[in-house]
């Protein structure tokens, strides 16, 4: 399987893009984005890239991938509503449109969230701006496509936060995000079952195209 991962210095992303590393079966993976991973791999492959608006340049290098991982994304606090939604909507949409003109056997998988609002008509912004980016997603002449709504995280493997105060949390609380995740799988899951479980649906399918925590967990 040939794999094309947006975000992949994120947090979510390192981990999607170390369980690929780690998988024989992900033969290539091109990681498109703005910073390099800081990692070497014979199968990894970047691709600088700066306006997530337009592709048109870059369009050779897209085709003949068979899934992608989408894991871009950002934080709605301290944001105003046209900002997050250009950020969430607009480039994840770009991306998608895009890459289903290019690649329409692809299996497009998208990090969402928890508590994402489907009918795009509740009281949290960043909810509904999801939901509208989830349900425009499913729209598209994809073979399938996944929305993944975590709760929790718990990064290993040396997946680190960009943001220093966040990675500074996720130090302190490890052997209780640790216990978490053993105890509280419909809440908590760790970076590395969330890499392998969007590596399994994107390989074998899921019966349902929204994929809730317990859902990500099973996998």
């Amino acid at each position: 399987m040939k794999v094309i991962l947006f975000g992949a210095t994120g947090m979510v992303g390192q981990g999607v893009l170390r369980e690929c590393l780690v998988d024989p079966g992900v033969t290539r993976v091109l990681a498109v984005g703005r910073s390099p991973t800081g990692q070497s791999h014979a199968r990894l492959v970047e691709l600088s890239h700066k306006d997530f608006t337009d592709y048109t340049a870059i369009e050779s290098q897209l085709t003949g991938y068979d899934a992608c991982f989408f894991c871009l994304g950002v934080s709605s606090i301290g944001m105003d509503a046209e900002r997050y939604r250009h950020l969430t909507y607009d480039i994840t949409m770009a991306a998608a449109i895009t890459l289903s003109r290019l690649n329409p056997g692809m299996v497009f998988t998208y990090v969402t969230g928890r508590s994402t609002d489907s009918t795009e008509k509740g009281s949290m912004m960043w909810a509904r701006v999801k939901g509208k980016t989830e349900n425009d997603l499913l729209k598209l002449p994809f073979k399938a496509a996944y929305m993944f709504r975590p709760a929790g995280i718990q990064p290993l493997h040396g997946v680190r936060s960009k943001t220093a105060w966040v990675q500074a949390f996720y130090a302190v609380t490890s052997p209780l995000l640790s216990w978490l995740v053993r105890v509280a799988p419909n809440h908590m899951t760790t970076s590395e079952k969330f890499g392998r479980a969007m590596i399994a649906v994107a390989r074998d399918g899921y019966p349902k195209p929204i994929l809730e925590m317990e859902d990500i967990n099973r996998f």
